[in-house]
């Protein structure tokens, strides 16, 4: 099958069945779009706040409206099936997608399974948001066992209109963690990217079970913290683990018996926790028209796949009046390199609502790129382009894209960007951490300054990511800072580095 042939297959998978509507719900955490009926997707917005209440108030974070402003967006797909094709992966039960501009998952309505083996979508998409929960709330840096094993412990929630459990057993990682060939601790708190599948999927299990184990009980009370402080301010994660957790044999002798025993949970009363509105909504004629282009432009595009979506957008009716539709067409069509159709769609999605953030910010980002092929060199052009930035920004203050984008298009330009859009690209790290765009253009920024202290610190959750190898530019970075090397020193032995591997591929 053709690339296009493919695409119009995946797009069958995901597309609604003919009766069905799709439907927007809003709540302060959570935008969800669904094809399911009113009454489940107000159950649904109504868990997640209820299970972000829950992970909220355990941990400790606070809620600012800079965290309302910028929700996780969901899409609910049919089944598995239709997330991994969207996804481009197999063995996937939903992802997520930090972005600056509005992080993102994709979870399925129906799992593989019904035994109790199995794994439930529900887990799958409690897991992804808890990544989105830590990486948002806190600026330290995890260890992949920890990070996955907190993802996993709050997972298995059990949410209920009246009450929230936590701690439920893992039993979806039964396999792994009664694996005859058990990961040591040792190689746990190592770094993860030497692992092999089964030892990966120990990492999920045995991290889920040592996290439970620390966080649940009281044997060690306190070891977990001074740990995860020892690891994030640099101490090597096995000298780290031992000076918290003294014999690391002792620990997975308790760890053995506590698996065998009886697992307790924490139970948390809905009274406790804050109540939000949730309002739903049918889509609009023209969010209709495109919603199955949307969520494969959202998902991310190249050359090919682009065109190939804008193709099908332009063969929708869509109202001209319909801001949000327009926006997504601009987007669609930037992505596809035409430039004069973004613009116009961006210039009927504002005729509509002028302060649609994404019409103004595809009206920069078209003006931006025509500068730029322009190798301009009056700076009135590049103004001109980046005060639709700021017209973002003015329309949501709360909005990282409108700061990112103008930070960037000072790069673009080519010129020092100037200390305004510095602080903003450090304000647009804070209102989304979890990107990891951000974090990089804010290590460079900081390296280039030769602040590594500051460096070190924003690449260390990239560093340590357990998807992030050993020859990660973060990982890199921060060995060379570690080394005494400056800022300038460590954006030129990066450079170099890129350069030879760029050469080597081209061969």
């Amino acid at each position: 099958m053709g690339w296009r042939g493919w695409l119009l297959a995946l797009m069958g998978v995901i597309a609604a069945p003919a009766s069905a509507e799709w439907l927007q719900a809003r709540s302060r955490h959570f935008v969800i779009y669904s094809d399911t009926d009113a009454a489940e997707l107000r159950a649904l917005a109504t868990r997640l706040e209820l299970f972000d209440g829950a992970i909220r108030r355990v941990y400790g974070a606070g809620d600012p409206d800079e965290i309302a402003a910028n929700p996780l967006t969901l899409y609910v797909l049919r089944d598995m099936t239709a997330v991994q094709r969207l996804c481009r992966c197999a063995d996937v039960a939903g992802f997520y997608l930090p972005r600056a501009t509005g992080a993102v998952a994709f979870t399925p309505r129906r799992g593989d399974g019904t035994d109790a083996l199995s794994l439930k979508p529900q887990t799958v998409l409690f897991h992804e948001y808890a990544h989105h929960f830590l990486l948002g709330n806190t600026d330290m840096a995890f260890p992949a066992w920890y990070s996955e094993g907190y993802a996993e412990l709050v997972a298995t929630a059990n949410v209920q209109p009246d009450f929230v459990e936590l701690g439920h057993a893992a039993n979806h990682r039964s396999y792994g963690l009664y694996a005859s060939d058990q990961l040591s601790l040792a190689k746990l708190f190592a770094p993860p990217e030497r692992m092999t599948d089964l030892e990966m999927d120990q990492l999920y299990g045995r991290g889920w079970l040592l996290t439970h184990y620390l966080t649940m009980s009281k044997e060690r009370a306190g070891q977990l913290g001074r740990y995860l402080r020892a690891f994030a301010a640099g101490k090597p994660p096995l000298d780290a683990a031992t000076e918290a957790f003294g014999d690391l044999r002792t620990l997975d002798r308790e760890l053995a018996r506590y698996m065998r025993g009886k697992l307790r949970g924490l139970r948390i009363p809905a009274s406790m926790l804050p109540t939000f509105p949730v309002d739903v909504r049918p889509l609009t004629a023209g969010e209709r028209a495109l919603i199955d282009e949307r969520i494969v432009s959202t998902r991310g595009v190249d050359d090919r796949t682009a065109a190939a979506v804008l193709a099908r957008a332009r063969r929708a009716k869509l109202p001209a009046d319909d801001p949000v539709a327009q926006g997504w067409l601009a987007e669609m069509a930037f992505d596809a390199g035409q430039d004069d159709e973004a613009e116009a769609a961006a210039d009927r999605a504002l005729a509509a609502d002028p302060k649609s953030v994404q019409a103004l910010l595809y009206k920069g980002h078209v003006r931006l790129r025509r500068a730029h092929k322009a190798k301009g060199t009056d700076p009135k052009l590049w103004a001109e382009a980046r005060s639709w930035f700021v017209k973002a920004n003015r329309a949501n203050n709360n909005h990282p894209g409108a700061l990112q984008a103008f930070h960037a298009s000072y790069v673009v330009q080519g010129i020092p960007p100037t200390g305004n859009a510095v602080a903003g690209l450090r304000r647009a790290l804070e209102l989304s951490p979890q990107s990891p765009d951000l974090r990089v253009a804010v290590a460079w920024s900081e390296l280039e300054a030769d602040r590594t202290k500051e460096a070190r610190a924003v690449l260390a959750p990239l560093a340590y990511s357990p998807h992030a190898g050993a020859d990660s530019e973060a990982r890199r970075a921060i060995a060379l800072i570690d080394g005494g090397a400056s800022g300038p020193s460590v954006i030129e032995a990066l450079e170099k580095a890129a350069n030879a591997k760029e050469a080597a591929e081209k061969k």
